[in-house]
């Protein structure tokens, strides 16, 4: 995740370039409650402070996705690096069937255990990257590590054929 932030102006980490504002700090902001959360204050081991977001109730605002002006990249990503290292200690610590208990999920199906949230986590990550490799395409042109196996003649040709394919099911 903190890769796709390598080179790009502040800017482009937080400009949104999708009608539901997605933006690549925002994602890695997001992660940081992710990791905190579920592997963390879900198993007992909640951080050492809360987060600001959780703590003043804005994450149910949407707050979690995007970088406010005074969070700087910086800021964001040494938490999102101490969030994973929380989480590493936990799975280093924990068995997967120890018991778990998420304070947000509905009062009655709040109970699970460490190994479903690690699933979960695992999960969430991997979802957040794939917008995260759609997002660094559209400010650079730079996608995924599968966007380096073909130069950029090779790339052209290959979306040129997917859309005259598309085009195959134009009207008129």
């Amino acid at each position: 995740m903190l890769a796709k932030l390598e080179g790009l102006s502040e800017y482009d980490r937080r400009r949104p370039l999708v009608p539901s504002g997605t933006n690549l700090l925002g994602l890695v902001k997001h992660l940081v409650g992710i990791e905190y959360v579920y592997l963390g204050t879900s198993v007992g081991r909640p951080p050492a402070e809360q987060l600001p977001w959780e703590a003043d109730g804005s994450v149910w605002e949407g707050a979690d996705m995007w970088a406010k002006p005074d969070e700087s990249t910086e800021y964001l990503t040494g938490l999102y690096r101490e969030a994973c290292a929380h989480s590493d200690r936990s799975i280093a610590d924990l068995d997967l069937d120890h018991p778990a208990e998420v304070p947000h999920w509905p009062e009655g199906n709040r109970s699970t255990t460490f190994g479903a949230l690690l699933v979960r986590v695992v999960d969430e990550t991997a979802h957040h990257a794939g917008h995260a490799d759609i997002i660094r395409e559209l400010i650079d042109g730079q996608g995924g590590k599968d966007a380096n196996l073909l130069d950029e003649t090779g790339w052209t040709e290959y979306y040129t054929s997917i859309q005259r394919a598309a085009e195959t099911f134009l009207d008129g």
